[in-house]
């Protein structure tokens, strides 16, 4: 059967954009969410704004068959894919706006990186890039980026995150800034704070330049070990080696590489002395002479989630394997 999209009764929202506007978007049932996007999307395609839709494959079924001919003029992104490590998002909208908005055309996009099933520490990482999309994005980019949340499977402390990252919420009637956003200073105390301390640990050792080799060949032995295919291993120990290189040029001279396995994940840690000023780091294509986001941008490729948090404390570097 198919879901006609009701029209929104209060005509309120400004639906023209000449910076970048992030707006959290929520909503409960199919009717809902097709009454918040199929509008959005066809004022855009009506103004001749290229427009990218990153959502997981039932929605995009849901969004195309709403809008009937003119979702063939839409850019649909399996999010489920894209967003697998959530640090890959933000390239993927800095990709889709720099090929279309050099000209000074705008642009609108519908992101959905955070929904109902997400392991903890994917949905810790989907938190914190909603909050920095708030700074990596210039504010004359004419990029409208409305994140959907379904608020009838999402918890309340997910809305209530929601809040904070998002300068604006909107809803089918209502659309209002958010009086709980945090800006900088939130995705600062994010990217500070520490990851919560795992005891137990399989393998775990200081490690000094003349250790590298071997600290690869533990990574890969205990990645085969796991149940991980040669490849993967070998991707893993390389990202592992790439940011315990970057402990040794940033951190002081040495690290501490911690290896364990939880919820189907193995888990490889390397803590360092040094400090990332940058939250941004690692999802953001490097420069060739950046070295430092070069090692942590590859971990992110390479990798299925890579966490970073970086304080006074020193910097941590988590990365996970899904079994």
């Amino acid at each position: 059967m198919r879901i006609v999209a009701p029209q929104p009764r209060s005509p309120q929202v400004r639906r023209t954009h000449d910076g970048y506007r992030h707006e959290a978007f929520l909503w409960d049932g199919a009717e809902q969410f097709l009454a918040g996007t199929v509008p959005f999307i066809r004022e855009g395609l009506a103004a001749a704004q290229p427009v990218m839709a990153a959502l997981t494959p039932a929605r995009i079924d849901l969004l195309r068959d709403a809008l009937g001919d003119d979702a063939a003029e839409v850019q649909f992104v399996d999010m489920v894919e894209l967003g697998a490590n959530p640090a890959r998002i933000i390239p993927a909208w800095r990709r889709f706006t720099d090929a279309h908005t050099r000209s000074g055309g705008a642009v609108r996009g519908i992101g959905e990186p955070i929904w109902h099933g997400r392991r903890p520490a994917e949905l810790v990482e989907c938190q914190l890039h909603e909050a920095l999309l708030n700074q990596a994005v210039e504010p004359d980019t004419a990029l409208w980026l409305l994140c959907p949340y379904d608020v009838a499977t999402l918890s309340g402390d997910v809305i209530a995150e929601a809040h904070r990252s998002h300068p604006v919420v909107v809803e089918v009637e209502q659309h209002r800034g958010s009086t709980s956003y945090g800006g900088a200073h939130h995705v600062g105390a994010m990217f500070e704070s520490d990851l919560p301390l795992v005891e137990v640990a399989v393998s775990q050792r200081m490690l000094e330049r003349s250790d590298l080799a071997t600290a690869r060949a533990d990574v890969a032995a205990h990645a085969l070990s796991a149940g991980l295919p040669m490849e993967r291993a070998d991707e893993l120990a390389l990202a592992v080696h790439e940011v315990v290189v970057n402990a040794f040029e940033h951190g002081g001279g040495r690290g501490e590489l911690r290896i364990w396995e939880e919820d189907q994940a193995l888990v490889c840690e390397v803590r360092d002395a040094g400090h990332i000023p940058d939250p941004m780091v690692g999802r953001r294509a490097p420069d060739w002479h950046d070295e430092r986001g070069r090692g942590l941008w590859m971990a992110n490729q390479l990798c299925d989630l890579v966490q970073v948090r970086s304080g006074e404390a020193g910097t941590t570097v988590r990365i996970h394997s899904w079994l």
